[in-house]
């Protein structure tokens, strides 16, 4: 079985769709030609894809058809499959039955397996069309040409559906009337706007003039053109929060900028700053506010390979420790500034992992029980 890098087995998937009337195509990622060797390697060997969503077209009004599109979400692959009971050792040989994996601990018929929880949501209306046009700028980039003896032609590149030729599929470019879909009174639908964190390296169609790309609100940076709408909006959004703030994902580093040391890190996002300020100004204002934040205890894959091993080194043994510690000093500082000598940081900010305690079913499995409490695993999404 071809594991891949990561091992989520995307090799056995090209086999298992070859001579299909699926195209599959695994997306590398090279970095540009412009950089240095040393950082060509970096770019390729620590990138990791984590945009998942499945987009189909589904039934409209009439005989019209519209866009749908799921967003976020389980990895689309083995081992993912979980239940809201998140089971390490039941099970194992009927429901989880040769679908689980724990690149933590050596697995075998008796678990314990890795739990997993994650959010997904349905999306119709125009925001489903920017997930779909963000899906055909990555293909068209994934994509590659081929040259034979008689002409250039582009490989898999032409198999994107031409879906703006096809009337019966509602375009809120062509029909914005009928591109919304979903009731305005209905308490279980949301409005929502599409963000994601994305440059030119891994799209195809970001303008090349700089004074077009800033028009769209994309960053020009050297030799790159950079979408940064997930940071703008995280940042909006922690600026207008007024009581508490949620964040759960996969990582946690940023304003490295502000570390004790390692400030040229390059870490450079404004969120855990933000967030520290953001509590230190509800201090001077005496208002409550609490920040929580969920991250696992590393990312998902196997320790001990190379490309965990780099993300753990810059994340939890330097990075991430910098990150806290830097927040909490804010906030220290502010409830010093403020004479509040009987409050904690922690008052204001904590950092959480969810895990998963459970007995072993079998005498031979209470081997395991010592690793019974399994931190999950997210795979983030973009939304």
């Amino acid at each position: 079985m071809q594991d891949g890098v990561m091992h989520t087995h995307d090799e056995e998937t090209r086999r298992f769709f070859r001579h299909s009337g699926v195209h599959c195509v695994l997306v590398p990622r090279y970095g540009s030609s412009k950089l240095s060797i040393f950082k060509q390697h970096v770019v390729g060997t620590l990138f990791t894809h984590h945009q998942k969503c499945v987009i189909v077209d589904s039934q409209a009004a009439g005989n019209n058809r519209k866009i749908t599109a799921f967003l976020g979400g389980l990895d689309l692959c083995d081992g993912r499959y979980d239940t809201p009971d998140h089971r390490l050792f039941n099970d194992l040989d009927t429901v989880f039955h040769k679908d689980f994996h724990n690149p933590t601990f050596p697995v075998n018929s008796y678990g314990p397996r890795q739990p997993w929880h994650d959010l997904h949501c349905k999306v119709e209306g125009p925001a489903a069309y920017d997930i779909l046009t963000n899906f055909e700028q990555r293909w068209r980039k994934a994509t590659k040409w081929r040259v034979n003896l008689k002409k250039v032609i582009v490989w898999h590149y032409d198999t994107l559906i031409k879906i703006k030729r096809m009337p019966w599929i509602v375009s809120p470019s062509t029909d914005e009337a009928n591109a919304c879909v979903c009731d305005e009174q209905d308490p279980e639908n949301w409005h929502v706007q599409i963000f994601r964190s994305i440059d030119s390296g891994s799209v195809r169609g970001f303008p090349k003039l700089v004074q077009e790309a800033q028009s769209q609100n994309l960053v020009c940076a050297k030799n790159l053109k950079i979408d940064r709408s997930i940071h703008s909006a995280y940042v909006k959004a922690i600026r207008c929060a007024q009581y508490f703030i949620y964040i759960e994902n996969q990582y946690f580093i940023g304003s490295s900028f502000c570390w004790h040391s390692h400030k040229n890190t390059g870490a450079d996002n404004l969120i855990p700053v933000e967030l520290a300020l953001k509590i230190a100004s509800k201090i001077k204002a005496k208002q409550r506010f609490a920040v929580y934040v969920v991250i696992p205890m590393w990312p998902e894959g196997i320790p001990t390979t190379a490309a965990v091993q780099q993300i753990l080194f810059w994340q939890v043994c330097s990075q991430q420790g910098q990150t806290m510690s830097m927040m909490y000093k804010i906030i220290a500082d502010a409830l010093e500034s403020q004479g509040l000598v009987d409050s904690h940081p922690q008052d204001y900010l904590n950092f959480y992992c969810l895990g998963r305690r459970e007995l072993a079913a079998t005498p031979e499995a209470s081997l395991c029980n010592d690793n019974s409490a399994l931190a999950w695993r997210r795979s983030t999404g973009g939304s």
